[in-house]
């Protein structure tokens, strides 16, 4: 039985990298329709994001499955229940995908981006993409030296969404409204998808140590109180 806990602890981890890999391969092709005004392309991002919600569903499926049948505790309690977090954070990166690939939808056959900010979009795809490998890699090795380091990157996904920000505000700039309001939503969702990624690592922390400090948002004190009341035998 412990033998085949584990192999279902295996499977969890090799879910979520999976998801990774589906949130990556998601806003990098989202960023191309973005840029190109491929209306295909947008299309098949908006489609393909029923196999990360798919993926999330079965993963808390089987996670619910283990707290019922198995009663794990002590790190063995964490992994399951951190997946369910981490999970969540990983289908709403999906979930930022399909909404740039939205963007990019609505105004094809034009592209969204216009020509003086396509190398600024562009390069917070390519952030975006750097940050979501990292973390596929992080959740696979639990390598919390590199989780804590995953910050440092979020910082430059972060100064990026600023400088769009403040190109969106300057007053010499001829944006069109729409220009503004799809420029102003974009930004906002790469920057997101680097903070959902930030929190995946921030709860591999989390899962490895048992711990968290300030650099560790309040979201893991809410896994630490679940898997307290589940040891307790209050849920």
């Amino acid at each position: 039985m412990r033998d085949q806990f584990h192999e279902s602890l295996d499977t969890i981890s090799d879910q979520l990298v999976e998801m990774t890999r589906l949130a990556g391969s998601a806003m990098a092709r989202a960023t191309t329709a973005l840029l190109d005004g491929d209306v295909h392309l947008a299309e098949s991002v908006i489609e393909a994001d029923k196999r990360l919600d798919d993926l999330r569903v079965a993963l808390d499926e089987l996670a619910i499955d283990l707290l019922a049948r198995q009663q794990p505790v002590a790190t063995d309690l964490r992994i399951v229940v951190t997946a369910m977090h981490m999970s969540s954070d990983l289908e709403r990166m999906g979930d930022l995908a399909r909404h740039v690939a939205k963007v990019a939808r609505l105004r094809t056959p034009e592209s969204a981006v216009p020509p003086e900010l396509r190398s600024h979009i562009l390069q917070m795809g390519q952030v975006a993409g750097m940050i979501v490998a990292k973390c596929g890699s992080i959740i696979a090795s639990k390598d919390i030296e590199a989780a804590a380091a995953l910050e440092r990157d979020d910082d430059e996904m972060d100064d990026l969404h600023r400088r769009l920000f403040a190109a969106m505000l300057d007053e010499d700039a001829t944006w069109s409204k729409s220009t503004v309001v799809d420029l102003t939503l974009v930004g906002r969702y790469y920057e997101r998808f680097a903070d959902h990624a930030v929190s995946v690592a921030r709860r591999v922390i989390y899962l490895v140590t048992g711990m968290y400090d300030g650099s560790v948002d309040h979201e893991d004190e809410e896994d630490a109180d679940t898997i307290a009341r589940i040891e307790h035998g209050d849920v």
